[in-house]
């Protein structure tokens, strides 16, 4: 039965990749790779240790887990990292980000196909 799942969820993944996806340039120091990417978001909360709750969002980037690694980045995301997506004439740069004691990435599916790669904006260049 599973065999049946992980045929249907990577079906899903193309399809979500084929007509849901923009290209986006995946960048570490100055190794930079074209990936199309699903775009995305992850609401969390943050307590600061005082009782004060800090409700926040962040903007998700799913990627095929495969075009990844096989890309010249060639290893799973890193805090540190950045994804470039270009609107018209402005180029947005996020940067990966933990989600509280979370790494700045977890899988989007059970069988590991997509990576859904958490960020926050750190520039916009016009």
């Amino acid at each position: 039965m599973s065999d049946m799942l992980h045929k249907g969820q990577s079906w899903l993944a193309a399809k979500l990749t084929r007509f849901a996806s923009r290209m986006v340039t995946y960048q570490r120091d100055e190794v930079s790779v074209d990936l199309p990417a699903t775009i995305g978001k992850s609401e969390y909360e943050q307590d600061d240790g005082e009782g004060v709750i800090t409700r926040a969002q962040v903007r998700d980037f799913l990627i095929n887990t495969k075009d990844l690694l096989a890309s010249p980045i060639g290893t799973w995301p890193r805090r540190g990292d950045r994804i470039l997506e270009t609107d018209g004439d402005t180029t947005f740069v996020y940067e990966l980000m933990s989600i509280g004691s979370e790494p700045p990435w977890r899988y989007s599916d059970p069988f590991r196909v997509k990576l859904r790669i958490h960020t926050k904006l750190v520039d916009t260049i016009t």
